[in-house]
């Protein structure tokens, strides 16, 4: 799908925005994979935006793959066919971390995108300037990015992809709005000193956005807190009314910043679309460590195969006057080990 997204770019910007309305926006949106109803209508309407989005959902995507790399399930799965990835039909942790990681990617990148001018209709957070923190002695000043504009277009436009009335929605759209909490806790303050030698007379300051790697690791922390939950059915429907901790006699609700999920998770040992495992045939391990891609762990017991390399290089290279260069020849033996 990424491949599809850098296709589109490319003819936006060679055609101009302008051009969009002359190629008809329904005819770029109809051709992306995943869209729910009310995302093709946003889509129409915004084709600017769904370049942005699709540019979220591929950070969030490569950062999920980066937290889960030595892990069984490795996110591998996620990017491909939809806009959103394959869906992980499985209700599990790692399906409540993939869907709070897109959620805040989508949300960063609409951020990103309205501070840097490129998406029509937002901007620097007006609400910010001009004013002056008198406590704090310093100003409002410079483009403080407008987090509201991005986590309110993410909610409208990921959140309309939960159109079904079961458990699994309520669990997406917390863990959605977890994902965007956690990006709008990640918020930093940014300072300029004006004056004479540098002696901060005067301060400017404004918000920016947090580095999203530092996204990954909070929830990934979360991740591996993750509640498991049941849903509470109404009395005169059939209808989840809401989520409950899965516990006997309690009627406790997770907290806003827990992620939860409904499922326990698979082991990830074999291939299984239902469940968004790509089986860990052929993935490198490591034969001397216990940690989760060790190969007794990766490999699931079926064992593993060992592959020797050489490797051979130029090294210690020396400029002699005048003018050449003189290398020794330097070589290496590795083993890469992969599971069976």
């Amino acid at each position: 799908i990424s491949s599809f997204f850098h296709l589109l770019r490319f003819h936006l910007f060679r055609l101009g925005m302008s051009s969009v309305a002359a190629l008809g926006a329904s005819i770029i949106c109809n051709k992306i994979p995943g869209l729910a109803p009310r995302q093709r209508t946003i889509c129409q309407s915004r084709p600017d935006a769904i370049i942005v989005i699709g540019d979220g959902v591929q950070i969030g995507i490569n950062e999920c793959q980066f937290q889960f790399r030595h892990g069984r399930w490795n996110c591998s799965a996620l990017g491909e066919k939809t806009v959103f990835g394959r869906e992980l039909r499985v209700g599990s942790k790692e399906a409540a971390f993939a869907y709070a990681i897109i959620a805040a990617g989508v949300a960063h990148a609409v951020t990103a995108a309205c501070t840097q001018g490129v998406l029509i209709g937002c901007g620097c957070d007006k609400e910010k300037q001009g004013f002056h923190q008198q406590e704090q002695g310093w100003k409002w000043g410079g483009c403080s990015a407008d987090l509201h504009y991005g986590l309110g277009f993410s909610k409208i436009f990921v959140d309309a992809r939960e159109i079904k009335q079961n458990a699994r929605t309520l669990m997406n759209l917390h863990n959605n709005d977890v994902g965007r909490k956690v990006l709008e806790k990640g918020m930093h303050l940014e300072c300029k000193c004006h004056g004479v030698s540098g002696s901060c007379t005067t301060k400017t300051c404004w918000t920016m956005l947090p580095k999203f790697r530092h996204l990954g690791f909070a929830l990934k922390d979360k991740y591996e807190h993750a509640v498991h939950v049941e849903p509470v059915r109404a009395s005169r429907n059939k209808r989840p009314a809401f989520l409950k901790v899965k516990k006997p006699h309690t009627y406790r609700k997770p907290t806003d910043s827990d992620l939860v999920y409904i499922d326990r998770s698979p082991n990830y040992c074999e291939a299984d679309p239902q469940t968004g495992s790509a089986g860990t045939r052929g993935r490198l391990c490591n034969a001397t460590t216990q940690q989760p891609n060790s190969c007794e762990l990766m490999c699931c017991g079926r064992g593993h195969d060992t592959h020797q390399y050489s490797r051979v290089w130029q090294c210690n290279c020396k400029f002699l006057w005048c003018c050449h260069v003189r290398c020794n020849t330097c070589s290496e033996r590795t083993e890469v080990h992969t599971c069976k």
